[in-house]
């Protein structure tokens, strides 16, 4: 039986999407078996980051409806060799589906899949409710950013309530900024959230270029937000990896040795 994790943050716009696939991506690569599910009933984008929206047939709502059945909604990504996705339906909105219809869903999911990777779309309520539902733990995405920090918090309180464990991944870092105490101190962040911290992403041009052509950040070595999600990865596996140095800036042979190295 696999494990499902939500990832989730309350806020719109501070990288769920983009940290679902990534950290799918970097699963798969480290060997696993791999089902990415986009709960983001009516605002798909999980397929788009992936570069496998022309490849949809059936999505989440067919299957829980009976028009298909769950292995025929899912669609292997042919760069990897375990990766799968199920899209969100476009169509409808989250009021089609229960948490307990999800629920099933993620249980199928987790027989055949050593991770089930759940997209959550922003807010508290209907979406998040069948996100959350068939997860075994929770990423939260946060940016250091008042706002950010304070709906993730809210999403940490409604976790708790649940039952499920939650880890932090801080996204879209800018060095100078902190430096400069223009952006919410990494420290300063953990300490108000109260969870552990997973990983800590810098803010990287390539993962918007990644996004745009439908290509998972990970497969970039020269990219250091690529670094992150691969050590990401790693530490969900249960490896220590130390944090990434923020200020540290590598040439390009150095940043390949760190991207083989994870």
């Amino acid at each position: 039986m696999g494990e499902a994790i939500v990832v989730t943050s309350g806020k719109g716009g501070v990288g769920k999407t983009t940290t679902s696939a990534n950290v799918g991506t970097a699963l798969a690569l480290l060997g696993k078996k791999v089902c990415m599910l986009d709960t983001d009933i009516g605002l798909r984008n999980l397929d788009v980051v992936m570069g496998l929206e022309n490849r949809i047939i059936y999505d989440l709502v067919d299957v829980i409806e009976g028009r298909c059945r769950l292995n025929q909604a899912l669609i292997k990504d042919k760069r990897f060799d375990e990766l799968y996705l199920i899209p969100a339906a476009q169509t409808k909105d989250k009021n089609a589906v229960s948490p307990e219809q999800v629920r099933d869903v993620v249980l199928e999911l987790k027989k055949e899949h050593d991770y089930v990777i759940i997209d959550c779309p922003a807010g508290i309520e209907q979406g998040f409710k069948n996100a959350v539902a068939g997860a075994d733990r929770a990423i939260v995405v946060t940016t250091p950013e008042k706002s950010a920090v304070r709906d993730a918090d809210r999403i940490i309180g409604l976790l708790e309530k649940d039952k499920v464990d939650a880890k932090l991944i801080i996204n879209r870092i800018r060095p100078h900024m902190l430096k400069n105490g223009d952006m919410l101190d990494i420290d300063e962040v953990c300490a108000v959230l109260a969870i552990d911290l997973l990983g800590l992403v810098p803010d990287d041009d390539y993962v918007i270029k990644a996004a745009n052509n439908g290509e998972p950040t990970v497969m970039n070595p020269d990219s250091r937000a690529a670094i992150a999600y691969r050590n990401i990865a790693r530490r969900i596996l249960g490896d220590t990896v130390p944090l990434m140095p923020l200020h540290q800036k590598l040439g390009v042979l150095q940043r390949i040795k760190k991207f083989f190295a994870g």
